[in-house]
C-alpha cells in the first residue's frame, strides 16, 4: 500500500513538473508571438507610408511626361517605375512576417531610381549614377553625393544624401530626417529599434560593404555595432536564447527538486 501511495505521489509530481514546463513554454511563445505581431504592425506601417509616397511621386511624374514624346529608353524606365509601384503593393499585401518588409523597400529603392532616370531623360541630362538612397530619409530617393554630417552629440562622418538634403547640410541647416514613433516621441528611424530593421535593410542591404557605404555613418548605424537597428535584432535573438536557456534550467531545477523529494520519501519509507 505504501508503495502504491508512493507511485501515485511520484506520478503527480512528474505530471505537475511537465505541466509547469509546458505552461511556461506556452507563455513564452505567446509573448514572442505578440512581439512579432507588434514588429510586423510597426514595420508594415512604415512601408505603407513609403508606398503611398511613391504613388504620389508617380502622379507628379505623369504630369512631367505629359505632352512629351517618350523614346524607347524613356518608356522602359517609366514602365519600370510603374511596375515597381504595382509590385510594391502586391508585396506589401503578401507580407506575413516582419522580415518580409525588406522585399517591399527593395522594390521601392529600384523604382525610385527608375523615376530619377525618367527625369534625367526629360531634362536631357546624363543618367544619374546608381547610388544608395538618401541616409536621412530613404524615401527621398537615390543620393547624389556624400556629405559630412554628425548626429546630436556624435562624430561627423560621411553619409549619402539626396540633392535637397545635401544642400541643407552644406548650408549648415538640418536635413529632413525620417522620424518614427517610439513610445510617446518621434525619433530618427535608425533609433526606432529592431522593428524597423527589415524596412531599412531593404533599402540598403544591396549596398552593404560597397565603396559608397564603406566607413560612413550609415554603415555603423545600420549594419554594425550595438544599439543600432540591426544590432537590435541580434540582441533580441540572443535574449530569446538566454530566456529559453533559463526556462529549461528552471525545469531542470524543478525536476531536481522532485527527485530530492522522492529520495526523502524513500528514505522515510525504509527507515
Amino acid at each position: 500500500m505504501e508503495y502504491l501511495v508512493l507511485m501515485l505521489v511520484f506520478g503527480v509530481l512528474i505530471g505537475g513538473g511537465l505541466f509547469a514546463a509546458r505552461h511556461s513554454a506556452r507563455q513564452r511563445e505567446r509573448a514572442e508571438q505578440a512581439e512579432l505581431e507588434n514588429q510586423l504592425s510597426v514595420s508594415k506601417r512604415a512601408a505603407e507610408e513609403d508606398v503611398t509616397k511613391f504613388g504620389e511621386e508617380l502622379q507628379r511624374l505623369d504630369s512631367d511626361v505629359a505632352g512629351h514624346a517618350l523614346d524607347e529608353p524613356m518608356q522602359q524606365d517609366y514602365a519600370r517605375a510603374l511596375d515597381a509601384y504595382d509590385d510594391s503593393k502586391t508585396s506589401l499585401d503578401a507580407v506575413t512576417r516582419p522580415d518580409e518588409i525588406r522585399h517591399v523597400t527593395e522594390i521601392l529603392e529600384d523604382g525610385r531610381y527608375a523615376i530619377a532616370c525618367v527625369k534625367a531623360r526629360l531634362a536631357g541630362e546624363p543618367l544619374p549614377q546608381k547610388r544608395p538612397p538618401c541616409f536621412f530619409n530613404p524615401a527621398h530617393g537615390p543620393s547624389s553625393q556624400n556629405v559630412e554630417w554628425a548626429p546630436a552629440g556624435g562624430t561627423a562622418r560621411e553619409v549619402p544624401a539626396c540633392p535637397a538634403d545635401a544642400e541643407r547640410v552644406l548650408a549648415g541647416a538640418d536635413p529632413y530626417i525620417r522620424t518614427v514613433q517610439r513610445g510617446a516621441q518621434r525619433v530618427p528611424y535608425w533609433e526606432g529599434g529592431p522593428a524597423y530593421a527589415p524596412w531599412a535593410q531593404g533599402y540598403y542591404s544591396s549596398w552593404r560593404g560597397s565603396d559608397l557605404l564603406s566607413g560612413v555613418l550609415i554603415g555603423s548605424l545600420l549594419f554594425g555595432g550595438a544599439g543600432n537597428i540591426f544590432g537590435g535584432i541580434g540582441a533580441g535573438m540572443a535574449g530569446m536564447g538566454e530566456g529559453m536557456g533559463e526556462m529549461f534550467e528552471g525545469v531542470g531545477e524543478g525536476f531536481e527538486g522532485i527527485g530530492d523529494g522522492i529520495g526523502e520519501m524513500f528514505g522515510d519509507l525504509f527507515d
